[in-house]
């Protein structure tokens, strides 16, 4: 990917504060892993000490009900962004290889979204998300 992105959450807003934040936590954490251009430059105080580097673009939060985040989802699959997603089992482990584990063992179609990000072409990003609200 190069030049301008977009880079978008979508939660289930049926989901507790706590479970909302770490969703969105964990499916933005590996971005920059996939795609370095999505990362700015380090950080650095004005003592000196330096600080990794962010997203270097905004991230628009947005929840909705458990068929509006599919929909999303799906259309976001459809336009072949780059996509991240948390599911339902994931708060039931421990570990990052009973993550995998259990995403593997479910086809994508069958998915309990719990949320995910998508990253890409504004105008794709926006199309994947058309039905679907700000968080608020």
């Amino acid at each position: 990917m190069s030049g301008a992105k977009k880079i978008a959450v979508a939660v289930r807003s049926d989901l507790e504060t706590w479970q909302k934040l770490n969703v969105i936590a964990f499916i933005t954490s590996g971005l920059g892993a996939i795609d370095a251009s999505v990362l700015g430059e380090p950080y650095v105080d004005g003592t000196g000490r330096s600080y990794p580097p962010m997203l270097a673009f905004p991230v628009r939060v947005y929840e909705g009900d458990a068929a509006t985040v599919r929909r999303s989802f799906d259309r976001a699959l459809g336009r072949s962004l780059m996509v991240s997603v948390y599911t339902d089992d994931l708060f039931a482990t421990m570990n990052d290889d009973d993550n995998r584990a259990a995403l593997a063992a479910v086809p994508t179609g069958e998915l309990a979204i719990a949320g995910f990000v998508a990253v890409g072409d504004p105008k794709q990003v926006d199309k994947a998300f058309d039905k679907i609200k700000l968080h608020t």
